[in-house]
């Protein structure tokens, strides 16, 4: 598959591991062919978080301005859950979301991307209400103003198991609402979890689209998780494929990647992959990006 010269370069990434520090993760995406990436403040399935190195964070700050690239997306434990029915859950995601988010001034003009969180048969109603609380709480702590905000918080649209929020645009946009339509909120869209959740992002991609527009807001659109799904439509599953593998299937990647409502953000894979598999998927979807980069413009609202 041979590219055409193309006007804006694809922003895309893999998760990488921070065990050797902040410049090392921008070297190796750099070496993979990547222009961002994204990584866990600590361990994902856990609380704990090695000491901020201040140098290391400028070090890789002057190495994302050198080889341009696109902001990064830092990513929450998955254990935290904002909107748990047990108080001290909640208090405990909110201290690690506000050390993240001090973290992340370290890292200005990126972004940080969490869970909204499950309401643990509360009710999706007093879930949106929790989070929104808690989030309002953390804004309050963060610097305001600034082209970007120091740091974006992005919530991650959901797949809807069990009693998962975020798993429609209209619980987004409630949370987005009531936690005061900051400017420093946005959403990050995943590709498989809105798929299980039942919106056709394979069949019909500019309706999807003018749908998330419509209730959230494509100026709340910052960054991508680009995953396949193993589950058909609307499964609520949440099981990641690799891309082109899966029930998405490879031409709804090559619609993504050349979509002029898509193609500047960065876009993170999360497949099931080491990093080589990454590597390769990085050249695929940039060689979708560019093989009709004028046909581009064609497609959109």
């Amino acid at each position: 598959m041979m590219p055409r010269e193309r006007t804006e370069r694809l922003h895309i990434g893999c998760h990488l591991s921070s065990a050797k520090g902040f410049l090392h993760m921008g070297e190796e995406a750099h070496a993979i062919g990547a222009d961002t990436f994204a990584f866990f403040t600590r361990n994902p399935r856990g609380g704990n978080a090695k000491p901020l190195d201040a140098v290391d964070a400028e070090a890789l700050r002057d190495y994302m301005k050198r080889h341009h690239f696109a902001p990064i997306v830092a990513h929450a434990p998955y254990t935290l859950n904002l909107c748990s029915d047990r108080e001290e859950i909640r208090d405990f995601a909110r201290r690690t979301m506000a050390d993240d988010l001090r973290r992340m001034l370290y890292l200005p003009g990126n972004y940080y991307n969490f869970h909204p969180g499950s309401h643990v048969k509360q009710g999706a109603e007093t879930g949106i209400r929790l989070i929104a609380e808690s989030l309002r709480e953390l804004l309050s702590g963060l610097p305001e103003g600034g082209a970007p905000p120091p740091v974006t918080i992005l919530l991650e649209t959901m797949a809807g198991k069990g009693s998962e929020v975020g798993r429609s645009f209209e619980e987004i946009a409630e949370i987005l609402d009531r936690a005061g339509a900051d400017s420093r909120l946005g959403v990050c869209l995943d590709t498989c979890h809105v798929y299980d959740a039942g919106y056709d992002i394979a069949g019909d991609l500019d309706g999807v689209l003018r749908e998330f527009d419509r209730v959230i807001g494509i100026g709340r659109l910052k960054a991508l998780h680009v995953n396949d799904s193993r589950n058909p439509m609307g499964s609520r599953k949440d099981r990641h494929e690799k891309i082109g593998e899966g029930s998405l299937g490879l031409e709804t990647f090559i619609s993504i990647v050349r979509h002029p409502l898509l193609r500047h953000l960065p876009m993170i894979l999360e497949t099931p992959n080491e990093l080589d598999g990454y590597r390769k998927e990085i050249q695929l979807l940039r060689e979708c990006a560019g093989e009709e980069a004028e046909g581009a413009e064609r497609s959109g609202f």
